[in-house]
């Protein structure tokens, strides 16, 4: 306000949202879609706990965010490597006290006709996808259990309910991850745990960089997306802060689609 006054009521919004306490374990949250939900969860207050495999990034990602006075560290694992991962939750745990925050964000591509898949092809997608999903949540839990208290937020995509041709196996984890996050929804919310997923549309970070490149893609986007626009990174981030927070605490078992109006406009 202009005047110097505080919006009336603005301390209890701030504090609705705040993740001030609370530890967030991201996955592949070196760049792209994870670096931004990492670093906007940072920047509500929680210590940031960045994962994925080149450590050396990772830790020049975590002292970029204390640079900016933010908590952050560093757990370096391959989502698909289920001693990796007991490994760094166990450190992180003996580090940081709790893991109140689990986003499963990381992924891989592999776009190619589907007779063309070889059956390794197919499995490390959706290893990577579903399967680590699995692991790291299986991995995290009984941590959450302990304390019954726990937010888990899976990274989906458009993609598990309108497919384009040439990622049937990235599109078959994406929607085997929404299922997860029902069946975890039900199961854990007992416990003071709940499950939702987030399912962005398109983004523009290295993930889509071949289809960036793309004019007939980027005619699409501008055509057939609404707001006739790529997504940015920065932009799930405060979906992942309300899940996240006691502003979301009544929300189980919910997919939020952030893809700038496509899904609506089929």
């Amino acid at each position: 306000m202009g005047d110097g006054q505080s919006i009336p009521g603005s301390s209890a919004l701030l504090d609705a949202f705040a993740l001030t306490g609370k530890v967030a374990l991201v996955t592949g949250s070196g760049r792209g879609l994870g670096w931004g939900m990492a670093r906007f969860a940072a920047q509500a207050g929680a210590h940031v706990v960045l994962n994925g495999r080149d450590e050396a990034a990772l830790r020049a990602r975590a002292e970029e965010l204390r640079s900016e006075s933010l908590a952050a560290s560093v757990a370096a694992f391959d989502v698909t490597d289920a001693d990796a991962i007991a490994a760094g939750v166990r450190a992180t745990v003996e580090r940081c006290g709790h893991i109140d925050i689990l986003v499963n964000n990381a992924g891989i591509q592999n776009r190619k006709p589907f007779h063309t898949y070889t059956p390794e092809e197919w499995r490390r997608i959706v290893g990577t996808h579903l399967d680590g999903a699995f692991l790291v949540t299986r991995a995290v839990v009984p941590h959450m259990l302990a304390r019954r208290s726990g937010r888990i937020i899976m990274i989906g995509s458009i993609a598990g309910e309108r497919v384009r041709g040439t990622i049937t196996a990235y599109a078959a984890a994406k929607g085997a991850l929404a299922a997860l996050v029902r069946a975890l929804a039900v199961e854990l919310g007992p416990h003071g745990i709940t499950c939702n997923g987030i399912a962005p549309g398109f983004f523009a970070t290295d993930f889509t960089r071949t289809l960036q490149e793309d004019a007939a893609f980027n005619r699409y986007i501008s055509e057939r997306v609404p707001l006739g626009r790529w997504g940015r990174p920065e932009e799930l981030g405060p979906a992942v802060v309300y899940l996240a927070s006691s502003a979301g605490a009544f929300v189980n078992g919910h997919i939020l689609t952030i893809d700038g109006g496509l899904v609506a406009a089929a």
